[in-house]
């Protein structure tokens, strides 16, 4: 059985809902995105803490209400349910609703919306209540929220690292390929706020690291792997300085202009860690490719002194760059 929702809810909550659903890789067969896909699965995953939240605030609100003797039980419960839905409402998003969204649901999911239409609306519409889960679910850091709708994937992990398991699993970033690995530890990224799962190739023994939100067909299997120390470490030290690339760091040094020194300090994303400064130079020690795609946002507002290698890859880079537009300029 299948039945469908419209929901109105303001345009930015919308956009927000599709920028995740785009960035943990719903999407239908023609690539493009699925939101009804990724809603469904938050109405799965994250509905029970969301509600059990609400009950465990709810009490607590009452619970201090009843101390006073001249507030009947009525009241307390009128004066508990005006401050869970007015004044602790999440004012981030537009009162105004000027979006619609259509929710198919069917199975788990169709069983969630019937208990929300039978037993949570006495005060407040269907809309409403979206509204107010929708964003309660964006208040949360990224981060979290993939640990949310990827919580059965991240158990298993946790479970197989605890017990040293050999695991095997697809990506979405590579799909005909299975993956053999021996997992260390979860890490998420400071600038992206997405969570990677740090690892050992079980042939090669060479180190890789894989977004948590891309992972599908995982599986644990009987067969475990001795821990390796010195790899161990080795993983943690990325896990802390950037765990979406197990590459090793390159000595480099770079100079900026006064510009470019200001969109260091604003371009976050990704930001390189600096070991030293000497006025406009910055020396790192950084995986060399994405050090150079963080630098390919600066233009001539900076120059990578050394290495030579990571020098002339960011020559080859501008000069095709250059050449592309010169090409349109021509009308080629």
């Amino acid at each position: 059985m299948t039945e469908k929702y419209k929901i109105y809810i303001p345009e930015e909550m919308r956009l927000r809902l599709l920028n995740d659903a785009e960035l943990f890789d719903f999407c239908k067969k023609d690539g493009s995105v699925n939101l009804n896909g990724f809603l469904k699965e938050l109405l799965l995953q994250y509905f029970d803490e969301y509600r059990e939240t609400k009950e465990r605030l709810l009490d607590t609100i009452l619970s201090d209400l009843s101390a006073f003797s001249s507030i009947s039980r009525e009241d307390a419960d009128a004066i508990a349910d005006k401050i869970m839905n007015s004044y602790m409402r999440n004012t981030e998003f537009k009162s105004e609703r000027n979006a619609a969204i259509t929710l198919t649901v069917s199975g788990r999911s169709l069983d969630i919306m019937h208990s929300i239409e039978n037993n949570m609306l006495s005060r407040v519409s269907l809309s409403q209540y979206l509204n107010d889960f929708f964003s309660s679910y964006l208040s949360i850091s990224r981060k979290d929220r993939e640990r949310i709708l990827f919580q059965d994937i991240f158990e298993e992990l946790n479970t197989a690292i605890r017990k040293n398991s050999i695991i095997r699993f697809t990506s979405t970033s590579a799909p005909n390929v299975i993956f053999t690995v021996q997992p260390y530890c979860i890490a998420a990224s400071k600038e992206e706020q997405c969570n990677y799962l740090l690892c050992l190739d079980n042939e090669t023994g060479i180190p890789r690291s894989f977004r948590i939100s891309r992972i599908r067909a995982l599986y644990s299997s009987s067969d475990k792997f001795i821990p390796n120390e010195s790899r161990k470490l080795e993983l943690q030290e990325i896990a802390g300085r950037s765990p979406q690339s197990t590459s090793k760091g390159i000595e480099a040094e770079v100079r900026l202009t006064e510009k470019g020194l200001q969109k260091f300090h604003f371009i976050t994303k990704n930001r390189p860690d600096v070991l030293k400064k000497e006025e406009n130079t910055l020396y790192f020690n950084w995986p060399k490719t994405q050090l150079e795609e963080y630098f390919h946002r600066f233009g001539k507002e900076a120059v990578i002194l050394s290495p030579d290698d990571c020098r002339e890859s960011m020559r080859i880079f501008y000069k095709k760059a250059w050449e592309a537009y010169r090409k349109k300029e021509k009308g080629e």
